[in-house]
């Protein structure tokens, strides 16, 4: 049972492992989860939409792809997040690289417990779960 961290074309964003492994598992236990193995990829646009397309058919861009592999309280998955993105919504937004790319590695972890943020309301309830993660990090 490990979170792991790799790179597919793209450079591995400056994050602290260790901490940020801490972090993952804290936060899934305040939804009564613990974590069994969670892969992260990092990647480009080009990536993420190859992926999109090939497993979900969205010919789109995204920030970040959820693979659910969870099993009971114990959450498993491959999360592929694009830094393109991140850094792109990171401008958008006016915040700092490091804290969106934060918020966007809680945010797959957030939606391997259990949260939704796709129909009316739950966007704001995953915000609302984002910012409080981001305060126990």
């Amino acid at each position: 049972m490990a979170v792991t961290y790799q790179t597919d074309g793209v450079k591995m964003p400056a994050i602290r492992r260790r901490e940020t492994t801490a972090w993952i598992r804290r936060v899934a236990g305040t939804y009564g989860k613990r974590t069994g193995d969670i892969a992260y990829i990092f990647c480009s646009d080009d990536k993420i939409l190859d992926v999109n397309r090939q497993y979900l058919q969205h010919d789109y861009y995204t920030d970040i792809i959820t693979f659910d592999y969870t099993e009971g309280d114990v959450i498993s998955g491959d999360i592929f997040i694009s830094l393109d993105t991140v850094r792109s919504n990171a401008q958008q937004f006016g915040t700092e690289y490091s804290e969106e790319l934060h918020r966007t590695i809680i945010h797959g972890i957030l939606h391997l417990c259990g949260i939704d943020d796709k129909g009316p309301g739950q966007r704001e309830v995953m915000e609302e779960a984002e910012n409080k993660a981001l305060t126990m990090l």
